[in-house]
């Protein structure tokens, strides 16, 4: 079973989607919150802890290692259900690999965020334990964005992540509803997709004879609106 969670950090919709029993969990980012208006990042964010007991993964930003450990730590004593998301690599491309076993070693639950290769996955691996909680973030659609083939990628993180039973590989940068279908067909533990995704995997079960109806019909309810003529 792939667990969906909501991509977002708007309070409003966090509260909305919370309610379905469909959202497991919710991740956000600092773009999000920025999207969002949130001004004050510690504030805003124990306003979305309070509104949902599911796990919420929020992120550092910190661009060193000791920074970005200090962060971690405060961000984790915000709640229960929080999952500190830590980038694999700082802004210059070093791996975070000492920041995630620090923490990894104090019991912290990781979200590794910003990962494309099963090089990576790996080396997350060398750097945890078979206990706490880890999730691997594997952007998909990024990786799409840009030409590559991200399929191989998770594939391969999917597979040498099996002994680890406490490490689950996400989905992230859904661009699409039928992401969600492939990435149960790959197994992935979770996906993580945006509200206006999530409302139309709800809608899923129209067969092709009932999607061909309605986009002709709306194509010929724009063509009359519009008094078009030939």
């Amino acid at each position: 079973m792939t667990k969906i969670f909501c991509d977002i950090a708007d309070l409003r919709l966090i509260k909305k989607f919370d309610k379905k029993k469909i959202i497991k969990g919710f991740t956000t980012n600092p773009s999000l919150m920025r999207i969002a208006g949130a001004n004050n990042y510690k504030n805003y964010s124990k306003k979305i802890l309070r509104l949902s007991n599911k796990p919420i993964s929020i992120e550092v930003f910190a661009d060193d290692e000791k920074n970005m450990i200090s962060q971690a730590i405060k961000i984790n004593s915000w709640g229960k259900n929080v999952y500190v998301k830590v980038p694999v690599t700082n802004s210059k491309g070093r791996f975070t690999g000492k920041v995630i076993k620090k923490l990894n070693e104090k019991k912290i639950k990781l979200n590794i965020t910003s990962v494309y290769t099963a090089s990576q996955t790996q080396k997350i691996l060398k750097n945890i334990n078979k206990k706490t909680n880890v999730i691997i973030s594997v952007f998909v659609g990024r990786a799409g964005d840009s030409g590559k083939d991200p399929i191989p990628e998770i594939k391969k993180s999917l597979k040498i992540s099996k002994k680890f039973k406490n490490v689950k590989i996400l989905w992230a940068s859904v661009r699409e509803p039928y992401n969600f279908i492939q990435a149960k067909q790959l197994g992935c533990h979770i996906i993580t997709i945006p509200p206006t995704i999530i409302e139309k995997i709800e809608k899923f079960g129209k067969s092709f004879s009932e999607l061909t109806t309605e986009t002709v019909t709306k194509f010929l309810k724009d063509s009359k609106n519009s008094n078009f003529q030939i």
